[in-house]
């Protein structure tokens, strides 16, 4: 009989902890700069089989197997998707509306019990998303394709590391050259003559208005280019239509009507921030509602086929006592009493939440886990936004005018939900590949460690003044903005809003539904011509010089699929993970050595 492929090993545990510890700060950084995670799981593999292949080459170590890389790529991922649990989204909104101070400790044990509950919550829903509903989960599918090509065939590995590593170098080599060399790269600009002139209500003060000074700009940040590679055209181009209707028409008309006052500062970004906030807010809620309304009709109204129903009676057999899928019930009882009380002790202590709402929140945890999951599952896109503020509307009214309940509650949720998502796609990796779920589970918890000690750290140093540092031109943190703003309306009303902004808001909320009922009825191979409310809403709130640098990056990968499909498919991925995780590590050091005092 052959000796079974290890999995669960102590090698295993600590590369994906480490790396989990490494990508975690890379997604707080780009989550802070732009409002949008990276799944890390085909780079923590393909950064492991090059470290432990390597070694194992020259006989120092044992073969670095396929099912312990799964088991490495598992924790990784965790700890690297720590910022659903509220790292970038209502944990630093609470701070701008209270003030409220975050000591490390306190920090690290609030992110981890959310996502300890969606860890629980995964398991919860697991055997129903990928066996019963049999769901895609692209993701998942993609890293197991991942693993089991590299590792099947040698020199094709050897090529995307070189790839990855290259592209990371290069990136990394960028932002340390801009930041401590004399000489900087200069952006790509438009001539100072480009631009509209001022209003005569605010020609008194200010002349001519310069579209340089707005920040429509190309800027030397290959993060921003290998996101615009990742996201694809349909994101990328709803963003270039953003910036020029939000950051280069409208400009005119709000100076005009009164709604921004001139930045005699030069700040022109906070200045037309200030109110492009609200409609941009409302497209991306409205939208994400509306997608999110569609996406669950017609998964539930979705037919369960008889293969399926087949396939489901066959996996029994690995859900016994020895079976490859079996989690005992007494884990899973004993994780989901623990998760419960830590979250309700967590959220009475921390944020002085009643434990009837703490309650609440938990239970809330596991149905919108369903959904979440679902939805992932379909569109590999977990809808954190649109249930984080369906929970900010809920908790609105059990505790009304409680920013603080409003906003926690409410993370509890939407945290423990996109935990649950990201984790579901890696079970799926290990379903494909025949992983043991007990030992996906266990590198999960570690990963989830991980992550919250990394990514809390990496928080702390890269924001030491949430007042100050965000929503500015260098941390726009759009999930923030998002966030701020409905906490804000829940616990104010709509007078909390510039009055100018009303009709935007309506405005926009319509053209959000619309476009987001015209993307669930037009044919699949139409729906990349559909613009993306979501990303047209977020134009709005970023700075336009980050729009315009993703859409440049949206383009360079429609030309490599153009010189090369096959090529392109298998490689810009690795490219474009390179190019984030090098510039987003670099900037994590540069604030580091600020922080520390170098």
């Amino acid at each position: 009989m052959a000796t079974p492929e290890r999995q669960l090993t102590v090698r295993a545990i600590a590369t994906g902890f480490l790396l989990g510890g490494l990508l975690a700060p890379c997604n707080i950084y780009v989550g802070l700069k732009i409002g949008i995670s990276f799944n890390m799981s085909i780079a923590a593999a393909l950064i492991s089989y090059a470290f432990w292949n390597s070694l194992s080459h020259y006989g120092k170590t044992p073969h670095w197997g396929l099912l312990e890389n799964n088991i490495n790529q598992t924790a990784a991922s965790a700890g690297a998707s720590i910022l659903s649990s509220g790292l970038v989204a209502p944990i630093p909104a609470l701070q701008l509306l209270t003030g409220e101070p975050f000591p490390y400790a306190m920090l690290v044990m609030w992110v981890f019990v959310v996502s300890f509950t969606g860890i629980i919550c995964a398991l919860a829903v697991r055997r129903q998303m990928l066996e019963r509903d049999a769901l895609p989960f692209p993701n998942g599918v993609a890293t197991a394709e991942t693993i089991t090509e590299i590792y099947s065939q040698g020199k094709e590995a050897a090529y995307r590391i070189k790839l990855l590593f290259g592209a990371a170098v290069l990136s990394a080599g960028v932002k340390f050259y801009n930041v401590y060399a004399t000489a900087k790269i200069p952006n790509l600009t438009l001539p100072e003559s480009w631009g509209f002139k001022a209003p005569t209500n605010v020609a008194d003060q200010i002349n001519f208005v310069s579209w340089r000074a707005i920040g429509i700009e190309l800027q030397p940040s290959l993060l921003l280019y290998g996101f615009g590679a990742i996201v694809g055209p349909r994101v990328g181009v709803s963003l270039l239509i953003g910036t020029i209707v939000g950051w280069m028409i409208l400009p005119k008309e709000m100076l005009a009507q009164g709604w921004a006052l001139p930045a005699l500062d030069g700040n022109w970004y906070n200045a037309l921030y200030q109110w492009l906030l609200w409609p941009g807010v409302s497209l991306m809620v409205a939208a994400s509602l509306m997608s999110f309304a569609i996406s669950i009709f017609g998964i539930y109204f979705k037919k369960t086929s008889a293969a399926q129903k087949n396939q489901v009676a066959k996996n029994d057999a690995e859900h016994s006592t020895g079976g490859k899928w079996h989690f005992p019930r007494s884990w899973f009882i004993m994780g989901t009493t623990v998760a419960f009380v830590m979250a309700i002790i967590a959220q009475k202590t921390i944020f002085d939440i009643p434990l009837w709402l703490g309650s609440v929140a938990f239970g809330l945890s596991f149905i919108l886990a369903v959904v979440a999951g679902r939805v992932s599952g379909e569109t590999g896109i977990a809808p954190i936004g649109a249930l984080g503020k369906i929970t900010q509307v809920t908790f609105g009214f059990l505790a009304p005018g409680n920013t603080t309940t409003n906003l926690m509650a409410a993370n509890v949720t939407g945290g423990a939900s996109g935990q649950c998502s990201d984790m579901l796609h890696d079970l799926k990796t290990g379903q494909l590949i025949g992983a043991n779920l007990k030992s996906q589970v266990i590198a999960q918890f570690f990963g989830v460690i991980a992550g919250s000690l990394a990514g809390c750290a990496a928080y702390k140093i890269l924001i030491p003044d949430p007042s100050k540092d965000l929503l500015t031109k260098e941390w726009p943190a759009p999930a923030v903005a998002a966030w701020k703003a409905v906490a804000e309306v829940m616990a104010n009303g709509v007078e909390a809003m510039p009055a100018s902004t009303i009709n935007a808001i309506i405005i926009a909320g319509v053209i959000g539904i619309l476009l987001a009922v015209l993307e669930a009825i037009v044919p699949a191979k139409r729906k990349a011509w559909v613009p993306s409310a979501s990303s047209l809403g977020f134009a709005l709130i970023i700075p336009p010089f980050i729009n315009l640098a993703i859409f440049v990056g949206s383009m360079a990968g429609i030309v490599a699929q153009l010189i090369n499909r096959h090529w392109a498919a298998k490689y810009v991925i690795v490219i474009a993970a390179g190019l984030v995780a090098g510039e987003s590590l670099a900037g994590v050091f540069e604030a580091l050595s600020k922080f520390i005092g170098l």
